[in-house]
């Protein structure tokens, strides 16, 4: 049986082919003493003997984002807005996420911005998005589009403008070990695209 996995842009769940099993919690540990092994290791002296067990509690939190749907978070929104139509700014909103080349952290900042069209949302629940789509294994430029396409599909907002700057560790700490550096992406739909006096006024709010 085949096991490629089926993915959904707005699911946060993976949805595995039938008849596919998700490792036990003893199978993830036993995976991290092979590791453990394979660089050297002895996992069953003192200081590694619950290394596994921590390893695996550590990768329940790294990666919870493969239990949230975003766009359920973005679900419950607000029509009392006295005609509000102005931009709405989540700015410098911190986050962590793992590269899925090297499963080496990405430590960054997510600025979100979008138009009401007659609807808005719970700032937190911006939030809310940029943490789903950042705990699991990324690219920085699908995270980025992820965020943004989310937010236009389920609010139909006038537009959306997303940017994050990040730095990788691996590029830091591995590989070419240039420090101090940072990636920057954006996305821009609708009137954030469209409109150079939205975008403009977008940009001036990103530290």
């Amino acid at each position: 049986m085949s096991s490629k996995v089926l993915t959904s842009p707005l699911s946060p769940a993976i949805v595995r082919m039938a008849g596919e099993v998700k490792p036990t919690r003893t199978e993830a540990e036993a995976a991290v003493r092979t590791l453990l092994k394979w660089i050297g290791e002895d996992p069953t002296r003192d200081g590694l003997a619950d290394t596994p067990g921590r390893v695996v509690r550590a990768f329940d939190e790294f990666f919870a984002g493969y239990a949230q749907d975003p766009a359920e978070i973005l679900k419950r929104t607000f029509e009392e807005t006295d005609g509000y139509d102005e931009m709405v700014v989540l700015r410098a909103i911190p986050f962590e996420s793992h590269c899925e080349h090297h499963l080496a952290p990405i430590i960054g900042r997510a600025w979100v911005a979008y138009v009401p069209s007659g609807r808005v949302v719970g700032i937190s629940k911006l939030a809310r998005v940029v943490e789903a789509y950042a705990k699991r294994l990324q690219i920085q430029e699908r995270m980025t589009a992820q965020i943004a396409n989310t937010i236009e599909e389920v609010l139909r907002p006038v537009g959306v403008g997303v940017i994050i700057k990040a730095t990788h560790h691996c590029m830091s700490t591995r590989g070419v070990h240039k420090h101090g550096t940072d990636m920057v992406t954006s996305r821009m739909l609708g009137s954030f695209r469209n409109n150079p006096m939205t975008r403009q006024e977008f940009l001036a709010m990103v530290e």
